[in-house]
């Protein structure tokens, strides 16, 4: 009765090219943190363009230096310009292997590290080549797909939604659509749902979607959120709804979305 709040722990993984997943998540903290929530990003990512890249903060001492006993916890969390906290999973180099101590003791790093926050976690992941998470709580965590409105993208984006059915187990994933209108997004979303439902058996869930837009660019060539640079922009606009439907109804675990999310 006396233990803290929970915080809620949301796993993003990406379908789209290049860096608009490290973007995106960027301006969600900072939207999120700028409505008044606690947030942190865990830079998860070994192959892509995380977070900690995109903010040129990288170099930082991370989890795994923790799990080594090379630095304290309290080293690792950094913060930033855009109003959130940011710690870093790995540096220089892969994910210490499935089973192995150290993976155990980074497990136990990330859980502490964790537990110690009283809102929202956001994890920047992606999937090992085995198909798991470098932190197996992950797979206990909310799950959002991010998806553009490309073939490849859908393509990618149900290809790895059947990939994380087939290594989890049946649940709901929550869909997050970028650089498409709400028309465009929609029609993505509808099209996979039905394809998600009818072949693999899992629930999809509409968490939004956000425009492509030339603000989002110049925010970034600023080291500014699009929210915090251009206000009135649509993106900035896309992201307060974002920001307030995911504070306000997220999903619990192993659920969807609550009531009023979507589209």
């Amino acid at each position: 009765m006396l233990a803290g709040p929970k915080p809620r722990v949301v796993t993003f993984l990406s379908a789209t090219p290049g860096d608009d997943k490290g973007a995106m998540l960027v301006n969600l903290g900072a939207s999120l943190a700028q409505a008044g929530n606690d947030v942190m990003i865990v830079d998860a990512c070994q192959r892509e363009r995380g977070v900690a890249r995109q903010l040129e903060m990288e170099r930082h001492v991370s989890l795994l230096q923790v799990a080594r006993q090379e630095c304290a916890l309290n080293q690792v969390v950094q913060a930033t310009a855009q109003g959130f906290q940011l710690a870093t999973l790995v540096r220089d180099g892969a994910a210490p292997q499935a089973g192995s101590d150290e993976a155990r003791r980074l497990a136990k790093a990330f859980d502490v590290l964790v537990k110690g926050q009283g809102g929202i976690v956001i994890v920047d992941a992606e999937l090992q080549r085995d198909g798991s998470f470098a932190v197996p709580v992950l797979a206990d965590s909310e799950i959002v797909v991010q998806v553009s409105a490309g073939a490849t993208s859908i393509t990618n984006g149900y290809a790895l939604i059947k990939r994380l059915a087939q290594e989890f187990g049946r649940r709901p994933f929550g869909i997050l659509v970028t650089g498409a209108s709400e028309a465009e997004a929609q029609l993505v979303y509808d099209n996979m749902s039905q394809a998600a439902s009818r072949y693999l058996a899992v629930t999809l869930t509409s968490m939004g979607s956000v425009p492509a837009d030339e603000y989002l660019h110049r925010a970034a060539r600023l080291g500014r959120s699009v929210v915090d640079a251009f206000p009135l922009a649509g993106a900035s606009v896309a992201f307060r709804q974002l920001a307030g439907r995911f504070a306000m109804a997220g999903m619990a675990r192993h659920g969807g979305f609550g009531p009023g999310a979507g589209f």
